[in-house]
């Protein structure tokens, strides 16, 4: 006698004693489990299933939990935006034997029901780890109003600006534009808080470079060594 069985969204024939892997299913190495998805009973006397055979199952024992031979995914597109990308997989599987072919009675025969590790509906050994619980959203910080700082100038002190390029990202353009909006000298940068920070950022157009690129703490450093 042999019989049809599903599992994994496949089908196999099978009989007592074959050995078979299967998609993975939620049992230990040494466990019995059933299938109870048999599409058909054959034999003397064939018994075909609408879908399944009523109270038909197949009984198995598992032998280990293996992983089949790596399949290597590889896709490369050479059109306007080349790439290319390379991907393992190895598919879980159950190595089990069957033990009976039961056309009936599987019902209340009290083995443990053979499911698959992806299935809803089953207690799975390796059943997914709960998903982690979103984080909330951090507030936005407040964006801090611009305050026009008190120490701009209308030309350098004693008609000579000092190096303003040597900070780093400030290059002769952004000099130039920095003596235009009465900044001249380090010192100047330094004393700088939040509110006129905000309030630079928007007249250089390069929000958020000032803190991105440390001019506060370079601009210290270059007016203490003038000291």
């Amino acid at each position: 006698m042999f019989a049809v069985l599903k599992t994994g969204g496949k089908q196999y024939r099978v009989q007592a004693g074959d050995v078979l892997r299967v998609e993975r299913i939620a049992a230990q190495a040494g466990e019995k489990v059933q299938f109870n998805e048999i599409l058909m009973i054959g034999g003397d006397a064939p018994v075909i299933g609408t879908p399944n055979v009523a109270g038909a199952g197949v009984q198995a024992e598992v032998i280990d939990q293996i992983k089949a031979d790596k399949v290597i995914h590889y896709v490369k597109r050479r059109r306007k935006h080349s790439s290319q990308r390379t991907k393992g997989h190895r598919q879980k599987l159950t190595l089990l034997r069957v033990t009976d072919i039961l056309a009936s009675g599987a019902d209340a025969s009290g083995v443990k029901a053979a499911i698959g590790t992806g299935s809803v509906s089953g207690f799975a050994v390796e059943a997914a780890a709960p998903a982690p619980k979103a984080k909330k959203a951090a507030p936005a910080a407040a964006e801090v109003e611009g305050t026009r700082p008190a120490n701009l100038l209308t030309e350098a002190r004693d008609g000579k600006a000092d190096d303003l390029k040597k900070i780093s990202g400030v290059g002769p353009k952004l000099e130039g534009l920095l003596h235009e909006n009465g900044v001249f000298h380090f010192d100047q940068i330094a004393a700088w808080g939040p509110a006129e920070i905000a309030y630079m950022d928007d007249k250089l157009s390069f929000k958020g470079r000032i803190e991105r690129d440390g001019w506060i703490d370079q601009a210290k450093q270059f007016a203490s060594e003038q000291e």
